[in-house]
């Protein structure tokens, strides 16, 4: 977005923000942060949350590890590379490192952070503003931002088939293993 100074004009160049967001397995955000300045990773934007303070004083109330098949299992979160290797968050592996198990982990993966990428494009698909340049302050462009992904979540929870119908969606054929990209 390219910010406003006081009287109203544009300034020189546009301000690059992070957005970044967990979401649960129904695209619902569960959480999320805006305000970071673009050229830290996003790794590091996280690092400067309050929900990563919380995580890190296990102060954010994680269910107890669940018996899936006989076995225990954590809840996780799950990133990309950027983000810091931890008990509680699952990253894939280096490409150097991709032995068949690997590959299969990793591909596995990116199934599970779909979801989060599916939310980003819900959001650019629902609400303009995250696809144009608009000429604002910065802290009225914070409030659009968190105004639109709580009414994302809100939305999500009571009319998700209204909202976003099948085919915003990524849609997994498990039988043949493929993908349909959503539009």
């Amino acid at each position: 977005f390219q910010q406003a100074n006081e009287t109203g004009k544009e300034l020189p160049k546009a301000l690059n923000q992070v957005l970044i967001g967990i979401a649960d397995s129904n695209y619902a955000l569960i959480y999320f942060n805006f305000g970071t300045n673009g050229r830290v990773s996003d790794g590091g934007v996280l690092e400067y949350t309050d929900f990563y303070d919380k995580l890190q004083n296990e102060c954010l109330k994680i269910p107890e590890s669940s018996d899936v098949k006989g076995r225990k299992l954590p809840y996780v979160f799950v990133g990309d590379e950027a983000f810091s290797l931890r008990k509680d968050f699952l990253k894939p592996y280096n490409v150097e490192q991709l032995t068949r198990e690997r590959k299969i982990f990793n591909y596995r993966l990116s199934h599970a952070r779909r979801i989060i990428e599916n939310v980003f494009s819900i959001l650019v698909a629902r609400f303009g503003t995250f696809k144009t340049h608009i000429n604002i302050q910065l802290d009225n462009f914070k409030a659009v931002v968190m105004a639109r992904c709580a009414l994302h979540k809100f939305l999500r929870r009571i009319s998700p088939d209204m909202y976003t119908p099948s085919e915003c969606l990524d849609i997994e054929d498990l039988e043949n293993g493929t993908v349909t990209a959503s539009l």
